[in-house]
């Protein structure tokens, strides 16, 4: 028979130190970032609708909405201001023509490739780090804080590649 498996990792300290260590973990993920997207005139935002078009280019506007979870304004800034400075270009859809579609341009590819290596490298050193089971455990914690109405639509979003 198995031991029973040790819970002191739901202590009430050990879940304090894990939402502090996830806000400064978060906070310095994104910091990787910053001094690149202000040499390009960017922010946090302008980079994090790069990269979901990257992963999904022909990307309704609707849906980037909803994946961002800002407002209308802020994403159609966000959206003017990228499609303004050469990195994205909008399409109409082909069976709703009131649909607008994202795409890259390649000055946008490279910047979204650009940075995302930055988070890329930072992140690889933390799975090597880590090793392969604790990636694997730190993916199971990740999803299981994603809201419980949101699991599934985030789930699938990734595992289209």
């Amino acid at each position: 028979m198995k031991p029973a498996p040790s819970l002191l990792y739901l202590r009430e300290d050990e879940l304090t130190d894990g939402i502090e260590l996830f806000f400064f973990a978060g906070r310095d993920f994104a910091k990787a970032l910053d001094a690149r997207l202000t040499e390009l005139g960017l922010g946090r935002a302008h980079y994090r609708a790069l990269h979901f078009v990257a992963r999904h280019p022909g990307l309704p506007v609707s849906d980037l909405l909803s994946i961002l979870g800002i407002t209308k304004q802020s994403l159609s800034r966000v959206v003017k201001n990228l499609t303004e400075a050469g990195y994205l270009v909008q399409t109409q859809g082909a069976r709703d023509r009131r649909q607008r579609l994202l795409r890259l341009t390649a000055k946008g590819a490279g910047v979204e490739a650009e940075l995302t290596a930055l988070q890329r490298t930072r992140l690889a050193k933390a799975y090597r780090e880590a090793g392969p089971e604790a990636v694997a455990g730190f993916r199971q914690v990740l999803s299981g804080l994603l809201a419980e109405q949101e699991r599934a639509g985030v789930l699938r979003l990734i595992a289209k590649r």
